[in-house]
């Protein structure tokens, strides 16, 4: 099961630290956990180890997607390392450990792994086992989570520190994997909805980003949310992401909620719509807005080759589709420079678009 179902190759020390664990136990006990040349000496027939990456695999690809397509062989096998995984993160001796990027991982092999994937194999086969041993977890406000998520942060903001007071909230966790019955139960628990990380990411942003949509769904339609917020690093608001990284439902669920939409581009009513929304939960989203190098949702969809986002953007009235970064970079001349032949043509309204605008 655990060779065949992980998200990524294993160790022979993270598979051993695997078998060992008793899920609903409380604390590793180090007599389950094989010694390596009792493992090794294991390994007939159809497993071999990759000396080279001293990761475990299947000896042929066609066993590997026999088991895959077969999961009921393990009885559920994704709830079973949701739930693996959880125990061992809600282990004390794992609570002990100090959080932040020096952490030294060989008295704890399997600890990134299980913060890494814990929530793909909880969304991918849910149990409710999974969801009391999830809200442990993150009623001692995720900082395990964090501490492997800290590293799938800094490669993508390069950030070089973590600041105590900032680290992953439990609501991030659960926007950051998708899993919207726990994060709905979080947001009736009266989390704080706009609460940054250490990147200054929201959860909104984290679940825009990733293209999950239920959890954006639940995340807007709370009154408290402010769906506008730029991150720490790009001023990127989550529509932004969104829009960037390709999610085109996202997009359409933000467009969706707007409470007024402004009937030119800019002037008193623009403004006017944004301050009328306030008292009504702050529900306008702005799908005009620039980040610091002042990139515009629809100059993201344009230069990515979104073409059916940069349609549902080109839609809004108050979108800009001459909007120049501080390079001065319309969208146009981003979705000309990268090759994107239907983004030109989607960006180049009759009465709106200046072709001749892009430098």
């Amino acid at each position: 099961m655990w060779i065949s179902h992980s998200r990524r190759p294993l160790k022979a020390d993270e598979i051993c630290h695997a078998l060992s664990i008793r899920i609903g136990s409380n604390d590793i006990i180090t007599d389950d956990i094989p010694a390596m040349p009792t493992f090794l000496s294991c390994f007939q027939g159809p497993f071999t180890m990759d000396k080279g990456a001293s990761t475990i695999r299947l000896i042929h690809h066609t066993l590997q997607e026999y088991l895959c397509t077969h999961p009921d062989l393990f009885g559920g096998a994704h709830s079973t390392m949701a739930e693996t995984c959880l125990t061992y993160l809600n282990f004390q001796c794992i609570k002990n450990l100090s959080v932040g990027p020096s952490l030294d991982p060989r008295g704890v092999p399997f600890l990134e792994y299980c913060s890494l994937y814990w929530g793909i194999h909880m969304r991918m086969e849910h149990s409710d086992r999974a969801k009391t041993f999830a809200l442990e977890l993150l009623e001692f406000d995720s900082h395990i989570s964090a501490n492997s998520l800290w590293h799938l942060v800094s490669r993508e903001f390069c950030l070089d520190q973590i600041p105590d007071h900032k680290l992953f909230s439990a609501l991030h966790c659960a926007s950051y994997f998708d899993i919207a019955e726990v994060a709905n139960i979080l947001i009736k628990n009266r989390w704080d909805l706009n609460q940054r990380d250490c990147a200054g990411m929201t959860p909104l942003s984290w679940a825009a980003s990733h293209g999950h949509e239920e959890v954006v769904g639940l995340l807007l339609r709370e009154k408290h949310i402010q769906p506008d917020q730029q991150d720490g690093c790009y001023g990127r608001t989550a529509l932004c992401w969104a829009a960037r990284n390709g999610h085109e439902g996202v997009v359409k669920l933000f467009l969706g909620c707007q409470f007024a939409k402004p009937r030119s581009i800019g002037g008193w009513w623009g403004e006017a719509a944004r301050v009328v929304s306030l008292p009504f939960g702050g529900r306008y989203v702005n799908p005009d807005s620039s980040s610091k190098s002042g990139r515009t949702p629809l100059s993201f969809a344009a230069a990515n080759g979104h073409k059916g986002i940069a349609k549902l953007l080109l839609g809004q009235e108050d979108v800009n589709p001459d909007s120049s970064s501080q390079y001065g970079q319309t969208p146009l001349s981003l979705a000309a420079r990268n090759g994107h032949e239907g983004n030109s043509g989607a960006t180049i309204e009759p009465g709106r678009c200046q072709p001749h605008s892009f430098k």
